[in-house]
């Protein structure tokens, strides 16, 4: 696997779908917070988006889609000017999954949200915007404007194995919009590098093999540069050392196998690069701030 499939797996993406939303006329509809990674599809018609904290506006046109990666507050509208009503009345009196706003149905948007593992902040979504908006002219909208309705079919018809074929429409879903974020250059930390052509061979590299006990220029060979280019670009682009971010992959790589395993601890650390309990014990807790045992004794999240 390369890096951001690695990544997407201990993440381990599932999604969830809620109601859909008919509206006409002057209407504004006030979400709160949500739970997880939202992400939602303009069927038909047109509407604004205005989340918390992101200073513009995002005008949403027919098969226009959006991921909100933060716990932020959100509003879909008609125009910036009528005021707001909450989301929770309005999705209580839905009818057949669809809740219904102003008078009329010029605009359909369906959605839901995505649920991570614990460390999917730490990984992934800190490196994201609040917002990511795909817009219809874009081939990644197309795929995800499929996937939703899929999704959508998957999950309110419940046939044979429709949870598992969801779960993976919602990878294909996040997969084609972090590329579209990639393409146009938005990157963050490690997703920024995996665009950089000086930085994607070392990641890779520690990727692959990550208990290899890698030093700065073995990874610059790799890299086809120098020692001190491949330490300063990985400190501009990633945001720390080469080294650094391998003892962070490491310990992502051992906290899953700690959680979703009964391994010992010493067999965890020599399959992750490290030759004895006591070392990746102290690399965890610096990164954690919990050691391994504790971390493995902690009830896993809802």
């Amino acid at each position: 696997m390369d890096p951001l499939e690695e990544v997407l797996a201990l993440v381990r993406a599932t999604s969830h779908l809620s109601t859909a939303v008919a509206a006409g006329g002057r209407w504004a509809i006030r979400f709160d917070p949500p739970a997880g990674v939202k992400f939602n599809a303009v069927r038909h018609g047109s509407c604004l988006l205005r989340v918390d904290g992101v200073p513009e506006p995002v005008g949403l046109a027919e098969g226009d889609c959006f991921l909100l990666t933060r716990p932020l507050g959100f509003t879909l509208a008609s125009d910036p000017d009528t005021p707001p009503e909450p989301a929770g009345p309005i999705f209580m009196a839905a009818v057949d999954g669809v809740a219904r706003a102003g008078a009329g149905h010029d605009v359909f948007v369906i959605g839901g949200a995505f649920s991570f593992s614990e460390r999917a902040r730490a990984l992934l979504l800190d490196l994201l915007p609040p917002v990511i908006h795909v817009p219809a002219a874009t081939p990644e909208a197309a795929t995800v404007r499929w996937a939703i309705g899929e999704i959508e079919t998957e999950l309110r018809s419940a046939p044979l194995g429709g949870t598992l074929v969801a779960e993976h429409l919602a990878l294909v879903m996040l997969i084609r919009t972090l590329r579209l974020h990639l393409a146009q250059g938005r990157g963050a930390g490690w997703l920024a590098g995996l665009a950089e052509p000086v930085l994607a061979p070392a990641l890779r590299a520690m990727h692959a093999h990550p208990a290899h006990p890698w030093t700065v220029a073995e990874l610059a060979r790799v890299a086809a540069v120098s020692r001190s280019t491949l330490a300063a670009r990985f400190k501009e682009v990633v945001g720390q050392g080469p080294l650094e971010y391998l003892t962070r992959w490491r310990i992502e790589l051992a906290a899953d196998r700690i959680r979703r395993s009964d391994d010992t601890l010493s067999s965890i650390a020599r399959a992750v690069g490290y030759g004895s309990e006591s070392a990746l014990s102290v690399a965890f807790k610096r990164i954690t701030g919990l050691s391994p045992r504790t971390y493995r004794s902690l009830p896993a999240p809802a």
